[in-house]
């Protein structure tokens, strides 16, 4: 029996897939402190952000896995990790009561944090929540349309940060809007290699991802315009004066940065799994170091 449950809880860590979680923390991270700096930051609800992230994120891994299982785009020539639905791991059922349960359960902690931050915190986690079923399923799937990395960028980058900072400050500054860029556009990286990844399998699917869209070599310089831009933002903070040198500490990833820039253009197919990780993890330690520095420079 303590095998069988302990089979179960495996699967199920399998389908919400947890090295993706990253992807909701640094964000949090960031805006958090920004409201630190301003001297506005409350324990509370900044944990809060960060439950509602994550299951804002388990909700789109399980809400992916079932509709593109649904959607017959998964196969067995699938490079990813392994899908839980199509494999026939968990029942497809049981797989969207997870993915509606996390989701209802995210729309809980977002109404808790609209009693803080009033209606246009719930018009971000309604928001939040539709584009979650939105990118995978429903009529127009933003993921099979060209419209995943947009998504990501402005749900996991700017809502992300500038929700965060919002809740805790009452109000939105255009730094707390500019310390979001990076964030959102690293975890964009993220989803660049995964569809990079896919490419061939997806255009045989149908699924239109932008990669599909864009072509193998424009899909890598996305990806490295991506690493580029987020490096080109803490300078910014700098010469125009809103942070100190402390800013610069995400510099310390840009060697990291620099392999996976060069691995993309090299590695195919599965070996892309590990560069995906390696971005996942570059996104987080940047965030980390991004939101330290904007404590640092705090008086």
């Amino acid at each position: 029996m303590q095998e069988k449950v302990s089979s179960k809880i495996g699967l199920w860590l399998l389908a919400i897939r947890p090295k993706t979680l990253p992807a909701a923390v640094g964000p949090v991270a960031v805006g958090s402190a920004v409201a630190f700096r301003d001297g506005k930051f409350t324990l509370i609800p900044a944990f809060c952000c960060l439950l509602g992230a994550v299951l804002l994120q388990i909700g789109v891994n399980l809400a992916n896995d079932y509709f593109d299982f649904k959607n017959d785009i998964d196969s067995e020539e699938r490079l990813g990790p392994v899908r839980v639905t199509q494999s026939g791991l968990i029942p497809p059922g049981e797989v969207k009561r997870g993915m509606i349960l996390c989701l209802f359960l995210a729309a809980l902690v977002f109404l808790y944090l609209a009693v803080l931050g009033g209606w246009p915190i719930v018009l971000i986690g309604a928001a939040s929540v539709l584009a979650a079923l939105a990118y995978s399923g429903g009529p127009f799937p933003l993921a099979s349309n060209g419209l995943g990395e947009i998504f990501v960028f402005i749900f996991f980058g700017l809502v992300a940060v500038g929700g965060t900072y919002l809740i805790q400050a009452g109000q939105l500054t255009w730094v707390a809007m500019l310390a979001a860029v990076p964030p959102g556009l690293l975890i964009t990286a993220i989803m660049v290699v995964n569809n990079l990844r896919d490419i061939d399998t997806d255009r045989k699917a149908g699924k239109n991802t932008l990669a599909v869209i864009l072509g193998r070599s424009r899909t890598i310089a996305e990806y490295k315009l991506l690493l580029l831009f987020s490096y080109l933002v803490p300078p910014a903070m700098i010469v125009t004066g809103v942070a100190e040198i402390y800013i610069l500490l995400p510099l310390f990833t840009l060697p990291m940065a620099l392999l996976l820039a060069k691995r993309v253009a090299q590695e195919k197919g599965a070996l892309l799994n590990e560069l995906l990780a390696g971005t996942a993890k570059l996104s987080l330690v940047y965030s980390l170091l991004f939101a330290v520095g904007l404590v640092s420079g705090t008086s």
